[in-house]
């Protein structure tokens, strides 16, 4: 009795849901369509029935025919369709981006009558997936480089260094403090060399033991030493071709350094257990925040290895050297934490931003963003204060500034003063303006051009 009375109901179930939903028999003619097809499409009921599902034009529909009877669609042929993202052509003429499902029906003798598909409209998935690319993307793109923020002069010379050294094959070895972003650079240098379709493998020389580190990084072979049940290649074989990256090189132990000093002479390994050498081609990229030279006077690291790794050296300021660029990582901050939360978070008060202007930063870029992290969950209103700041952060001694004065400064201000002062000294020469500020003469001649730095009336006063 209850199947009969919903058999009656049945459309009324259908129209109740928010998914397109549209029925054809085997020739591919519309017999019914629910009340969301028709908001999704256009087109209203009495204009489909019976026409072909064809006039929805979609851009990923497969047809063949062979005979007039055949059947003609790659649905009949498959007998399902699973998740099928597609683009559909509405009545006025817009496209729709939906999720597609759809399978065969079948009678009482197993043979097909027809087949149901049910869409699901993502046009507004899209376009917000659009905004927070395109987002991103300005992001990282006006003020930084490689996923890297900054405009100050001091990482544009690193942004510049690893442009120039990408290319290169030689061991490159990044000094920086915890926390200023000495991974990003390894991962920069390795995504715009010639090595970028190749392997990016990370060691932490720290977080291992020794015995662990050596199988880490040179693999073993069965039976090589107690729970050794099977051989493992290690992490340079892994990374054949393409660059390893060994992050706390300071802390490597001493044996291990020799046999890391084995294979930048002579571009092979052995697995532990084994003395068969495997030939490796890797470009070494190291990292480290202490003093090597000081870690080569104690006895604690060895000379040649240092020699070998210190090729070319990349420094990383800290972020109290480097403090013009703390409103760029503010306004990203911000930004995350809108897409993350949705919270609705307008800026930050000129008191929390000479907070953050006059705070050392003893964890560098990693605390900043730790900061923002524990802002995003105690603000609760539109403006970003000091109190919504860790105590440690917020507890400096700090005296409260007027609103009339502005703390945060204008990055692109910043940036047109900094060319114009080094076309001031160096009297015009766009490529000594270059050396005084550490970037390229194209990199002058963009930001020229950019800001509409006339050389005659705005280089000379």
């Amino acid at each position: 009795m209850f199947e009969q009375e919903l058999n009656r109901h049945w459309k009324t179930v259908i129209d109740t849901i928010l998914d397109g939903v549209m029925i054809v028999d085997k020739a591919g003619n519309i017999v019914f369509v629910n009340k969301a097809f028709e908001s999704i499409t256009g087109y209203p009921y009495q204009e489909v029935i019976g026409k072909s599902c064809m006039l929805l034009a979609c851009d990923t529909c497969e047809v063949f025919r062979q005979t007039q009877d055949d059947i003609w669609c790659e649905l009949f042929k498959t007998g399902t369709l699973d998740m099928r993202r597609c683009r559909l052509t509405r009545k006025d003429g817009r496209h729709v981006d939906v999720i597609k499902n759809a399978s065969v029906l079948r009678d009482l003798k197993d043979k097909v009558m027809g087949a149901v598909e049910t869409i699901t409209d993502i046009t507004e998935i899209i376009k917000k997936d659009t905004r927070i690319t395109a987002l991103r993307d300005q992001l990282c793109s006006e003020n930084g480089f490689q996923g890297m923020l900054g405009a100050s002069v001091a990482i544009e010379r690193v942004f510049e260094l690893i442009s120039n050294v990408a290319t290169s094959d030689a061991p490159i070895i990044i000094f920086g403090e915890s926390g200023t972003g000495k991974e990003l650079v390894a991962r920069a240098i390795h995504d715009i060399g010639q090595r970028k379709n190749k392997p990016f493998v990370k060691v932490n020389c720290a977080a291992l033991n020794e015995s662990l580190l050596e199988s880490e990084l040179f693999g073993h072979v069965k039976g090589a030493f107690t729970g050794a049940h099977k051989g493992r290649e290690g992490r340079f074989e892994a990374a054949h071709g393409g660059d390893i990256f060994l992050d706390e090189i300071g802390d490597l132990p001493l044996i291990t350094q020799i046999k890391l000093l084995r294979v930048l002479e002579e571009k092979t390994i052995e697995r532990v257990g084994d003395n068969k050498p495997i030939r490796v081609d890797v470009r070494i990229i190291t990292a480290t925040n202490k003093n090597l030279e000081t870690l080569v006077k104690n006895g604690s690291f060895r000379e040649d290895l240092f020699y070998r790794i210190n090729v070319i050296p990349i420094y990383v300021p800290p972020l109290r050297k480097r403090r013009e660029d703390i409103p760029l990582f503010v306004d990203h901050s911000i930004q995350r934490i809108r897409l993350k939360t949705g919270k609705d978070i307008k800026g930050i008060d000129d008191n929390a931003m000479r907070l953050l202007m006059t705070y050392e930063w003893p964890g560098n870029i990693r605390e900043l963003k730790s900061a923002f992290e524990y802002a995003a969950v105690s603000c609760q209103e539109s403006i970003i204060k000091p109190h919504n700041f860790p105590p440690n952060i917020y507890q400096q001694n700090i005296s409260p500034v007027t609103k009339s004065k502005k703390s945060k400064p204008d990055r692109i201000a910043v940036k047109k003063t900094q060319i114009i002062e080094a076309l001031k000294q160096a009297d015009g020469n766009q490529s000594e303006a270059a050396r005084i500020l550490g970037i390229s003469r194209v990199t002058v001649w963009s930001r020229m051009k950019r800001f509409d730095i006339q050389l005659k009336r705005e280089a000379k006063i």
